[in-house]
């Protein structure tokens, strides 16, 4: 697998039309750090570490409205392998006008634009959710 980031989001994205109430994915700390992310803004319910054939597995719990739409609309990936896109802390573009959340890998961490604004950090602009 050369980008376990868009494997993440696409394996969100089947989910969520497959209306999937979780679904596990290989562990990494970076995908970790990016469920604590999509928790925090209340685009899933819950993520938990789990061991299934002694690996380390990421299981996501998705976060669906009363009608039974999903919170997540859509994910996209920007940065990617053959093309990095790197933002300055006050460049960062905003998602569907403020709605959605981008994501940015900085020398701090993972944090979303808005982190990213107040911390006045720049850095790789992983994804954007909404």
């Amino acid at each position: 697998m050369t980008d376990p980031i868009a494997d993440m989001l696409t394996r969100v994205r089947n989910a969520v039309m497959r209306k999937h109430k979780g679904i596990i994915l290989p562990h990494s700390n970076l995908k970790q750090e990016m469920a604590r992310i999509l928790k925090e803004e209340d685009f899933i319910r819950d993520y938990k570490v789990v061991e299934t054939d002694g690996k380390k597995a990421l299981k996501l719990f998705l976060k669906y409205v009363v009608k039974g739409e999903s919170v997540i609309v859509g994910l996209k990936r920007v940065s990617k392998p053959g093309r990095r896109v790197y933002v300055k802390w006050d460049a960062v573009p905003k998602v569907k006008g403020g709605i959605g959340i981008s994501i940015l890998s900085t020398s701090r961490g993972l944090m979303t634009h808005k982190g990213s604004y107040l911390s006045k950090v720049g850095g790789e602009l992983l994804c954007s959710v909404w």
